[in-house]
């Protein structure tokens, strides 16, 4: 107790000091200068930052109207829409194509080992390499078709090849994948799978019914004229709504060739090979080989067991039309596969 007042009793005399401070006298003389630091680097320079990076590497992506362009650009695309990530990027089947990581899991591995728990978007870092890197692309030599990779290999010439490693058939036609004179389809998601437009660019792995109409070699028509993923779908860059990171075709890139068109109907080619594939749709709906799933508000297969040629005429139909370019990518080939299929099958 004795303590607590004589700590009292001083903290009182301190502020009765402090409270008693008379006003400041002059100020002394300045004092000497300090020794110059060392100049900042001002990111323009080139030299060497942490971890070999300057602030000039880092402003040529970040923060620049360059990236703004290419953001703006992706977000109108398909893939930054969600590319079904939360339906088949989690499966090790599914995932190199769906997701962020099972994609550079493939490109780095060569496999996805296994299911992934928490899978995410396709971003910049899916398709290029990042930190460290150059935004390099991650895959872009020769692809090995799923189909059948020990006897197709494509190569589009460019940086299109990253493309072509998601978007191909993941299955053989019926009559190469269990040859004979009928074919079983067993599910209602049979088929190429969604998006085997390399297969169609580059003229391989549809089922080349023989018919009146002659199938062009592998890599003709547009591919053969220089005519790519990376050419029609980025352009000379984002513009319009189309080309750069939307991939969105390009009109412009047409009217290189095409000139005075101002849509892809060039001709009316589309009109036309629509036509043919709504032709072969209800065709293989009256043979009972497709019906229309009011639930799913699409023509699906029905699952059993038919002739060879309406199985393959089937898997042309679904193929071309989720090719979805209805014969741009590669006309005379498109074609072809419609032609012949609606002979195969007709009454």
């Amino acid at each position: 107790m004795k303590i607590s007042r004589l700590f009292l009793l001083l903290f009182l005399v301190i502020f009765a000091l402090a409270g008693c401070e008379g006003e400041q006298g002059p100020a002394g003389p300045a004092g000497a200068d300090g020794t110059n630091g060392t100049d900042g680097n001002d990111g323009t320079d080139g030299s060497d930052g942490a971890n070999g990076y300057t602030p000039a590497m880092c402003l040529d992506c970040h923060n620049t109207a360059p990236d703004l362009e290419i953001q703006l650009a992706y977000a109108t695309s398909g893939h930054k829409a969600g590319n079904y990530v939360a339906y088949a990027g989690g499966r090790a089947s599914c995932g190199r194509c769906h997701s962020k990581q099972g994609f550079i899991e493939f490109a780095v591995m060569g496999e996805v080992s296994g299911d992934i728990s928490d899978p995410a978007s396709i971003d910049c870092a899916t398709c290029h390499t990042v930190h460290p890197g150059d935004f390099g692309i991650r895959l872009n030599g020769p692809v090995d078709m799923i189909f059948d990779a020990a006897k197709y290999t494509l190569d589009l010439g460019d940086n299109s090849n990253l493309c072509a490693n998601c978007h191909q058939s993941r299955r053989a036609e019926p009559n190469i994948d269990v040859p004979g004179t009928e074919f079983a389809i067993t599910s209602t998601h049979y088929g190429p799978h969604h998006g085997a437009q390399a297969n169609v660019l580059g003229g391989i792995g549809f089922a080349e019914i023989a018919g009146s109409t002659s199938y062009p070699a592998p890599g003709a028509s547009h591919l053969g004229a220089g005519m790519t993923c990376v050419t029609c779908h980025m352009g000379d860059g984002y513009a319009d709504e189309a080309g750069g990171h939307s991939w969105h075709p390009a009109i412009a890139v047409c009217q290189g060739c095409h000139a005075g068109v101002d849509d892809f109907d060039v001709n009316g080619f589309q009109t036309d090979m629509q036509a043919k594939l709504d032709e072969l749709r209800d065709r293989l709906v009256v043979l009972g080989v497709v019906e229309y799933v009011d639930a799913d508000e699409a023509y699906e297969p029905v699952v059993g067991t038919y002739p060879m040629a309406q199985a393959q005429a089937f898997f042309n139909w679904i193929g071309l039309a989720e090719d979805r370019s209805m014969g741009v990518h590669n006309p005379s080939y498109f074609e072809a596969l419609l032609d012949n299929s609606l002979e195969a099958i007709a009454e």
